[in-house]
């Protein structure tokens, strides 16, 4: 099993880590921001037209050539019924694959990304969990997959890239060091300039990344995977949980909460006859008593190995209004890509 990135890149180098490979090798730190802006800005995944650079720096990087080579290559394209998704199958430079979600919204887009091959959480319900983990992503990895999607909506004429979830395959907070390097490549305000606040991380609950994102100073969103308001309900969705309990998870976003001062996203996954009841969603309003929460509803999207069915209207609106009622606001996230196993807990790389 691999667990390190496939091999050295420059795209796996943020700004600073760039600009000193570039003045080791004799050049001027000027020649950095032209190079930075040219893969990060101008998505030149191939940097194969070198004439607006200068003499030394094109020199430079046709001794580099091999690691300018892009990290992600399109296997696949698919597009849902109803054109606001598209999903698309990368290749990795070591054969691996993962999918990445670019969803379209009034005005808007919404790319969703990947951080690992495969998964070692193992939610039930969840087509990434139950192929099991391979390796983690390298930033490059990741930020490749949000550069694919502008580079994509730039040759429509497009430029409405608005949000970036890590909901993709993989946990986040599994590969901290990569996924926050990631994140601070493609905040930077010389390259793709995407805001931390526009950025969300989903985990499942993995309490030593929780406290760390606690001490990050980037704002970016905290995401909660719970899917069930008692240690029993959530062990038989989220084997994690058997690691750290429900009651130590609670803790963590307490003590997140009170540091930064920012709401969390907490995530419930519907699925009929196991956590849908009225008497659950009051147990979730409960406990979430005294936090700064948000709670999105998902009602369960088909995985061929998981046999259960989403929750039916009428019970999804009778739970949303009981934890409203309650003083949390909550909202049923809107489907996209379903048709074409683009949804929340779908993505597999088949």
């Amino acid at each position: 099993m691999r667990t390190e990135p496939p091999e050295s890149s420059l795209w796996n180098l943020n700004f600073e880590e760039l600009e000193q490979e570039l003045v080791e090798s004799g050049l001027k730190p000027c020649h950095t921001k032209s190079l930075w802006r040219g893969l990060h800005r101008h998505f030149d995944t191939v940097c194969t037209d070198r004439s607006s650079y200068l003499p030394p720096l094109r020199r430079w990087m046709d001794a580099q050539a091999s690691r300018i080579q892009p990290l992600v290559q399109v296997d696949q394209q698919i597009i849902s019924n109803d054109q606001f998704t598209y999903k698309w199958l990368l290749r990795l430079n070591d054969g691996e694959k993962i999918e990445t979600v670019l969803m379209a919204y009034q005005g808007r887009y919404t790319v969703c990304v990947s951080t690992q091959v495969g998964c070692a959480m193992g939610c039930v319900f969840c087509a990434t969990g139950q192929s099991g983990f391979t390796r983690h992503l390298s930033p490059g990895e990741i930020v490749s997959q949000v550069l694919h999607a502008k580079h994509f909506l730039k040759a429509r004429g497009e430029t409405g890239l608005r949000n970036i979830v890590l909901m993709g395959m993989g946990e986040p907070l599994h590969n901290y060091e990569s996924v926050m390097k990631a994140l601070q490549m493609i905040s930077d305000t010389r390259g793709l300039n995407i805001g931390p606040s526009r950025i969300s991380i989903s985990t499942v609950g993995v309490i030593p990344g929780i406290l760390r994102m606690a001490e990050e100073p980037s704002p970016y969103n905290l995401a909660v995977s719970l899917h069930g308001a008692n240690e029993q309900d959530r062990a038989q969705l989220v084997p994690i949980s058997k690691r750290w309990s429900l009651l130590e998870l609670m803790k963590a976003c307490r003590v997140y909460c009170n540091k930064t001062q920012r709401r969390i996203f907490f995530e419930w996954t519907l699925i009929a006859g196991k956590n849908d009841s009225e008497e659950q969603a009051l147990e979730l309003a409960t406990l979430l008593v005294g936090l700064n929460a948000h709670v999105n509803l998902i009602p369960l999207n088909p995985t061929l190995d998981y046999l259960g069915n989403p929750s039916v209207a009428a019970t999804v609106e009778a739970f949303q209004k009981i934890v409203a009622d309650k003083g949390f606001p909550c909202t049923v996230r809107q489907r996209r890509g379903i048709d074409v196993a683009a949804g929340c807990g779908q993505l597999r790389a088949n």
